[in-house]
């Protein structure tokens, strides 16, 4: 097995998961990115993180991106003696932003681009597979994949579809200064829900998909849930509040994944600039592009 002699360098994008009622199975890719450069070393391990996280995340094996690589590699049959990491972090850390899928991405990437012969060895969709099955569910990593909108499910391994989103939305993140737990909010959903609740849920998801890439006038509606947001709410109130607060006045607003990030689905510049001056004052509010690319090796 021979490893690349230079370095291999990612760039990752935000993601939103759920988007209302598409609970699990849809994501949206974001124009806001982390950078990660890692190159194979003689031994060892050194990491270097800039931005978000900085001074919170491990800085050993237990580093999402290297336990990403070291499974990866598992897959291609080898292990590098040792790995110098970089990263750029711009996604904030436990807001419902993707950055977890952003780390596993990035970590499957660049480790397949560390061998020589591995894009032959793990083509793209197993790569999503792999990344599917260390993050736990394949929405987000869907997403910051292969960009644009995602529909994504488990059949032998997660599988996704891709649509490009009608340039009438404007995504509009509100990002609280106080972060929320995935493992919190997922222990709050019940073991079932009414039918009546399932079967508006599904017509809304399949409803929001068609708003998203066509007929962005159906977006309020098609932003609806009665599967998850309203039994999460009691681990981030501020953020249920502000999405109440929002709807009622007529914008697509959802959590961002299992928050505690508010995203609106903004139908066009003037509808993303009434949003954002709804920010509340210790909130970062940001107008973010759908990302229609995803994950790329650069040079």
């Amino acid at each position: 097995m021979i490893f690349s002699a230079t370095p291999a360098r990612v760039r990752v994008p935000a993601t939103s998961a759920n988007l209302g009622p598409g609970f699990d199975a849809l994501g949206l890719a974001l124009a806001l990115h982390d950078e990660v450069e890692a190159r194979v070393a003689g031994t060892g391990l050194v990491i270097n993180v800039e931005g978000e996280g900085a001074d919170e995340v491990p800085t050993g094996e237990a580093h999402l991106v290297v336990h990403a690589m070291r499974r990866t590699f598992d897959v291609l049959d080898t292990q590098p003696g040792g790995l110098a990491l970089n990263c750029i972090n711009r996604i904030p850390h436990g807001r419902g932003l993707g950055s977890s899928a952003a780390a596993i991405v990035a970590g499957v990437l660049l480790a397949r681009a560390l061998v020589t012969d591995g894009v032959e060895r793990l083509p793209d969709g197993e790569a999503l597979a792999l990344a599917s099955e260390i993050e736990g569910h394949p929405d987000n990593v869907a997403a910051c994949l292969i960009g644009g909108l995602t529909v994504a499910w488990l059949a032998d391994g997660a599988r996704a579809v891709r649509r490009d989103v009608d340039p009438a939305v404007t995504p509009v993140v509100l990002i609280p200064p106080f972060t929320a737990s995935t493992e919190a909010a997922r222990g709050l959903l019940p073991d079932s829900v009414p039918h009546r609740d399932a079967a508006f849920t599904a017509g809304r998801a399949a409803l929001l998909v068609a708003a998203l890439t066509g007929t962005p006038q159906a977006l309020f509606d098609a932003t609806e849930d009665r599967l998850h947001q309203t039994y999460r709410a009691p681990v981030m109130p501020q953020s249920a509040q502000l999405v109440a607060g929002l709807r009622g006045a007529g914008h697509p607003a959802v959590i961002s994944g299992a928050g505690p990030t508010v995203l609106v689905l903004a139908r066009g510049a003037a509808e993303a600039q009434a949003v954002l001056s709804a920010t509340p004052d210790d909130w970062t509010g940001l107008a973010l592009p759908v990302d229609p690319v995803g994950a790329q090796i650069i040079s």
